[in-house]
């Protein structure tokens, strides 16, 4: 396929899509891009949007550092982007050598804002926080938030302007064998391509099967809320997350939204059988608000004023060993890949997993990060959750 002008459909305009997109339009490809809703109206348009490198794996570390090349030029198109930092909490020594160990594989992968905390520390840059409990932190100063809406308005524009297309409201009905490439029914017509990219997140299943593949990807429900304060702090909250890579911490996870407000959510949640996308609860129930002032009031229970504001329900599509797929699932068939299953972590993995996607089609593997290659949906890992 390399070394011609290939016309490619993305399904899916939220953060993947968008980002597989631009990542193909830039290469050259003429791309089409589509989604059932509108842009980002899907999980993408739910996030909170963080953007950050505190992890305690290589590769995680690694990818990261590309999404944030993306993000860094997206910015220079009118992207804003808030750095307030982001705090991970350790709990006892292992968590702390862990992150004493990011450190590291972020000073290798270039990165050098992020640096420990003791408690003392911590109180320092959130005066309100509890730190019973807590043996320090990792702190990356120039870690932060976007707004993901944003986002992917601003890089679906951008592929408008490298001549791609933008379909919204237009839904895939069939999808047929057309010589080497595909013929789509949608809600909007008929469409021919010669390759195709599954970037539909919590729908990517139902994408898969209408090309005849199985694609296992779970849809968790997670909830967020934003919290009214009497008065602004006098400082910029940091995002702060209670959790250590292999799931030490509550998972409560709050942050900074603008003046008197913060945004919470938890990151972490019970094993479920997955929610349907087209009729799950999208609103904040009140079993989840009760967790949450628990967990509130363990952790920063001084903040002055504090009452909920408006809540509401996301899906994270999660694959069975929460690493994103991306790449064909059927190796003898390369004209349709999926980049799927980055529940949790889309937003800030969505530039590179884009960049990924585009060196399947283009050059039929992880060129630009060879190490990428254990991200494709093989059978081991294409399975459902035990």
């Amino acid at each position: 396929m390399a070394g011609s002008r290939q016309k490619i459909i993305v399904i899916g305009a939220g953060t993947l899509g968008t980002a597989t997109a631009w990542n193909l339009a830039v290469r050259g490809a003429d791309v089409t891009l589509l989604d059932q809703g509108g842009i980002a109206s899907g999980s993408s348009g739910r996030s909170v949007g963080v953007v950050g490198t505190q992890h305690v794996d290589d590769f995680e570390i690694l990818i990261r550092t590309h999404s944030l090349r993306h993000i860094r030029h997206w910015r220079t198109c009118g992207l804003d982007f808030h750095a307030i930092g982001y705090m991970r909490l350790g709990r006892d020594g292992r968590d702390m050598a862990l992150l004493e160990k990011s450190i590291d594989l972020q000073k290798a992968h270039g990165i050098t804002s992020a640096r420990l905390l003791n408690p003392t520390d911590i109180r320092a840059l959130v005066p309100h926080m509890n730190v019973e409990g807590v043996a320090g932190a990792i702190f990356g100063s120039e870690d932060g938030f976007l707004d993901p809406h944003q986002m992917c308005t601003i890089v679906s524009g951008l592929v408008r302007d490298l001549g791609g297309s933008v379909r919204q409201n237009c839904r895939l009905i069939a999808a047929d064998r057309r010589g080497g490439g595909w013929r789509l029914t949608t809600s909007s017509g008929i469409m021919d391509c010669d390759a195709v990219v599954n970037a539909a997140g919590a729908w990517a299943p139902q994408v898969a099967r209408a090309f005849g593949q199985a694609l296992h990807v779970v849809a968790e429900r997670h909830q967020a809320v934003t919290i009214h304060l009497s008065e602004p702090l006098p400082y910029v909250m940091p995002m702060v997350m209670d959790l250590v890579q292999g799931g030490v911490g509550t998972g409560l996870n709050i942050r900074h939204d603008r003046p008197g407000q913060l945004i919470t959510e938890i990151h972490k949640v019970a094993a479920s059988a997955g929610e349907n996308p087209d009729s799950y609860n999208d609103q904040l129930d009140e079993a989840s608000k009760e967790q949450l002032a628990e967990l509130l009031l363990e952790r920063m229970p001084e903040l002055p004023g504090a009452s909920f504001g408006r809540g509401w329900a996301g899906l994270y599509p999660k694959s069975s060993d929460g690493r994103p797929y991306v790449g064909p699932i059927d190796g003898r068939d390369p004209t349709v890949v999926t980049v799927a299953g980055a529940g949790g972590y889309g937003i800030q993995l969505g530039p590179v997993l884009g960049q990924l996607a585009a060196d399947w089609l283009l050059e039929g593997e992880p060129a630009s990060i060879p190490e990428a290659r254990r991200l494709l949906p093989t059978a081991e890992r294409n399975r459902a959750p035990s």
